[in-house]
């Protein structure tokens, strides 16, 4: 009866696992503020790939962690950059999983920001084209979806313009719309205005980040706007329960379970979230 009249369903289908990707062999580096959650060679990517498609898992997005960092993000476009090594390797493994790629510069730069520095600013315009070059590179190498996650006006527009152009009037494009200063990770970001504007330059899903403290959000943009809403259950979200439950204060699999339903009941049609695995096992 309660499977019935339940008001919020939520499958493995609606979740996506995030994963970091790094070079080497064999390599399952652990993050200590993350437990059970590595960065990967592409070898122990590929396995954990197939575990995340036997668990029916919706889809993973890959972060890259780059041997090497400068000025210019150049790893972040790279032909045989890690994400673009990593996306060929999972597609050659797991054909039928769904692959997403973070686009973003700040993991690649050697100063550390979302762009290029002119005159020690960050110059919009330019980093619009790193952007566009990341993308078109991980559309390349077979990635399903893009997700931008950097901060730049116009990048969703720039992004489709380039991915059309070259072939991949298909490939969707996810934006980090709604991304805001929270203690659960790092930045930033205002939330309807920008959705609107993501909508108006492509992009086909609208994404707030972090989920749980902004729940409101969520559910305002589920009835304001026509396409899918995923939302990011981020790091903080993840690491606060566990430790909690770590410390015997409350249960683990209910705890998770409750979270990523408040998520779903709010209106996110895809969760991206680091209990995808557990959760999936959960539901069975």
């Amino acid at each position: 009866m309660r499977r019935l009249v339940r008001e919020s369903r939520l499958e493995p289908s609606h979740l996506v696992l995030p994963l970091f990707v790094c070079s080497g062999e064999g390599v399952r580096r652990e993050i200590r503020s993350m437990p059970g959650h590595c960065q990967l060679s592409l070898d122990e990517l590929v396995r954990e790939c197939e575990t995340v498609h036997a668990l029916g898992i919706g889809a993973v997005i890959l972060f890259g962690i780059p041997d090497k960092k400068d000025d210019l993000a150049s790893e972040a476009y790279a032909e045989h950059g890690i994400v673009q090594r990593a996306v060929r390797a999972v597609k050659r493994a797991v054909p039928q999983l769904l692959v997403i790629t973070d686009v973003c510069n700040c993991e690649y730069t050697s100063h550390g920001h979302c762009g290029k520095i002119v005159d020690g600013d960050v110059d919009n315009d330019a980093t619009l084209a790193w952007l566009a070059e990341s993308a078109l590179s991980h559309a390349r190498a077979g990635a399903d979806m893009v997700a931008p996650s950097d901060m730049m006006d116009g990048r969703v527009g720039a992004i489709r313009h380039s991915l059309d152009a070259h072939g991949f009037q298909k490939t969707p494009i996810l934006s980090y719309a709604a991304k805001f200063a929270s203690v659960f990770y790092g930045p930033f970001r205002e939330a309807m205005h920008e959705m609107e504007l993501d909508l108006e330059e492509g992009a086909d899903i609208l994404m707030v980040k972090p989920a749980m403290p902004y729940l409101d959000l969520i559910r305002q943009a589920r009835d304001r706007f026509p396409v899918p809403i995923g939302a990011y259950q981020v790091s903080g979200e993840f690491s606060m329960i566990v430790a909690a439950a770590q410390n015997g204060w409350l249960d683990l699999d209910r705890a998770m379970m409750e979270s990523l339903t408040s998520i779903r009941r709010a209106g996110g049609d895809i969760i991206l979230t680091y209990f995808a695995k557990d959760a999936a096992r959960a539901l069975g």
